[in-house]
């Protein structure tokens, strides 16, 4: 069952005609839990990747609009927002076969830096925009 849409999909092989024996199915069968590990773990690395990519350019355009976040950073705290971004987007560019928890650790990486500024400039802001939050995995 997928966890995360309570989708369930399962695989039946008949043996209508007798044309696969008893052996054929079986290694069929194994053949197919394999091959669900495996999409599993591609999906996985795809949704982590996903998250990472979603965070750094949701924030990048959220630094670079000045009604947005761009406005509330003072220069030191947008600078250094936008170097935890792009040292997120370069790593997305170099390694586009990363590893799951390579994505998740460049995820924690980049929001350990953003995550305090953002959260100190819609403070000081006020309670007007709420910052997105970005603790997806």
């Amino acid at each position: 069952m997928d966890k995360s849409s309570g989708k369930k999909e399962e695989i039946t092989i008949t043996n209508d005609k007798g044309r696969l024996s008893e052996e054929e199915i079986e290694r069929m069968v194994r053949e197919a839990a394999e091959f669900e590990d495996e999409d599993r773990k591609v999906r996985e690395r795809v949704e982590a990747r996903n998250s990472l990519e979603s965070a750094a350019y949701s924030l990048r355009n959220q630094v670079n609009d000045k009604d947005k976040l761009g406005g509330k950073l003072s220069a030191d705290d947008k600078a250094a927002v936008e170097a935890a971004v792009k040292e997120a987007i370069r790593f997305l560019d170099e390694n586009p076969n990363a590893e799951k928890e390579e994505y998740k650790t460049a995820l924690d990486t980049m929001q350990s830096v953003t995550n305090p500024i953002v959260q100190k400039a819609y403070q000081s802001a006020g309670a007007g925009d709420k910052p997105q939050p970005m603790d997806d995995l």
